[in-house]
């Protein structure tokens, strides 16, 4: 979460980054940029040379998103970011989140929203945190915003269910599907049923039904935006191409756990994906690549 600092405060963002950051909407809308920007079908998005190299660094962590809405096809892309703190914690014992990270992030976390096609999080931050899910910080289209709640433990008063700010589904195995379109009433959300979500053991569910499912309605590049339980699922399920842990520099000590990896016995069985880091103001983003990796 961001932290008391407003993200208006973040003074020290590049002057060529405004500009852009409209000409990447524009590749990620049409297809289509012009310079600086210019897409090479061996590479991706290229972006010249010239101008600043904090934006240059910046470009470099959306260019995946840009690149996969490009390469098309009908298979899910997913990137996930979390926010936690030295100690691997997300929110204190009280389930207090504000505020690990800095307003730099708030500003990456709305910039990924805007360049993917759904934003997704899970009942827990729902009715925690009760958000938006908007791209109010930055300029940029609003995606669909997708609630994950299985077995529908949510009433359906939720503002991203009644706000209309942007179109909302809410994903729930197709059991259950009757008792969330009764608690959505005439809400402007829609129920979307996945046959088979919950796992045999009936309190999971399985991650990649969800992603390909979304992709079916044109919703195949997703950002898995929270909290740090379904970022995990997400992870653990191999659904993931791509990782954005954000590491704040405090100790919380005790409290809700952020990424949760599956146990190894043995070091060398650890997978270690390609990485690279950018500092977001204090904090450090570790981008994780996951596209090539096993996470099973």
């Amino acid at each position: 979460m961001p932290s008391p600092t407003d993200a208006t405060t973040a003074q020290d963002i590049p002057a060529d980054w405004p500009a852009l950051w409209q000409q990447m909407l524009q590749a990620r809308t049409t297809g289509q940029a012009a310079p600086p920007l210019r897409w090479c079908a061996q590479q991706g998005w290229q972006l010249a040379p010239e101008g600043d190299a904090r934006s240059a660094e910046l470009f470099t962590l959306y260019k995946p998103l840009l690149d996969a809405r490009q390469a098309g096809g009908g298979a899910p892309w997913a990137v996930a970011q979390l926010g936690q703190s030295l100690d691997g914690f997300v929110a204190t014992v009280t389930g207090d989140s504000y505020y690990v990270n800095g307003p730099h992030c708030l500003l990456h976390l709305h910039r990924l929203r805007a360049l993917c096609d759904a934003v997704l999080v899970g009942a827990g931050t729902v009715a925690i945190d009760n958000p938006q899910l908007t791209t109010r910080r930055v300029p940029g289209p609003q995606p669909v915003r997708v609630v994950v709640d299985p077995a529908v433990r949510l009433d359906g008063q939720s503002r991203v269910f009644r706000d209309g700010q942007a179109p909302s589904l809410w994903v729930c195995d197709a059991r259950h599907a009757a008792l969330a379109r009764e608690r959505l009433g005439s809400a402007p959300a829609e129920v979307l049923a996945v046959d088979g979500l919950l796992d045999d053991s009936g309190e999971g569910y399985r991650p990649a039904l969800v992603a390909h499912a979304l992709a079916a309605r044109g919703q195949r590049v997703l950002f898995v935006e929270g909290g740090g339980m379904t970022v995990s699922r997400f992870f653990t399920a191999g659904v993931l191409s791509r990782l954005h842990l954000i590491i704040a520099p405090v100790l919380i000590g005790q409290g809700r756990r952020g990424l949760r990896a599956p146990a190894h016995d043995v070091m060398a069985d650890c997978p270690r994906p390609p990485t690279r880091t950018l500092p977001l103001g204090e904090d450090m983003l570790w981008d994780l690549d996951l596209s090539g990796s096993s996470r099973a």
